[in-house]
């Protein structure tokens, strides 16, 4: 990998919110763990990966938007639950709990993504518990927002089932 990508890459760490907790050194350990071809490059409507895959690596969107789904028959049919930009973390939970991906992720548009490998991260993590620490505290700032959102959505959508029950009478 060149000298200016691994720059960029970690710039691109360290100013998204991960880099909040992890800091330029741990962005740069990160970016040290890639193998050598970490770039994931993908079309408009192309997989990341499927609902049920085995979780052996987590990304980091360099450009473009994903979107996490649940799946149905078609495409088309897919119900969007989250959207990920530039700087944004997809799969990295299943990656630290061991199971099965939750959710499907698909291109929204082209995208690129980093991936980051267990047989390279979790080395260099178990390395550096200080990192490990802070990135854990990460995934849950973000997990515990996810909940959050959810939690919001659900009220609103119970407040409009019952307001528009009201209002037929």
């Amino acid at each position: 990998m060149k000298e200016q990508d691994i720059d960029r890459f970690v710039k691109l760490i360290y100013t998204a919110p991960l880099g909040d907790y992890i800091g330029r050194d741990g962005a740069e350990l990160l970016i040290g763990c890639l193998s050598d071809d970490p770039i994931v490059t993908l079309k408009k409507g192309e997989l990341l990966y499927r609902k049920g895959d085995i979780a052996e690596n987590f990304f980091v969107v360099i450009e473009g938007r994903l979107a996490r789904v649940r799946e149905n028959h078609t495409p088309e049919q897919e119900s969007i639950v989250h959207v990920l930009e530039k700087g944004d973390l997809v799969g990295e939970i299943n990656f630290f709990d061991g199971t099965p991906r939750s959710l499907t992720v698909r291109a929204m548009e082209d995208a690129s993504v980093l991936r980051f490998e267990a047989e390279h991260v979790k080395p260099a993590l178990m390395k550096n518990p200080q990192i490990m620490y802070d990135f854990m505290r990460a995934v849950i700032k973000r997990a515990n927002h996810v909940a959050a959102t959810i939690a919001e959505h659900e009220m609103e959508l119970q407040r409009y089932i019952l307001n528009a029950g009201r209002q037929r009478h």
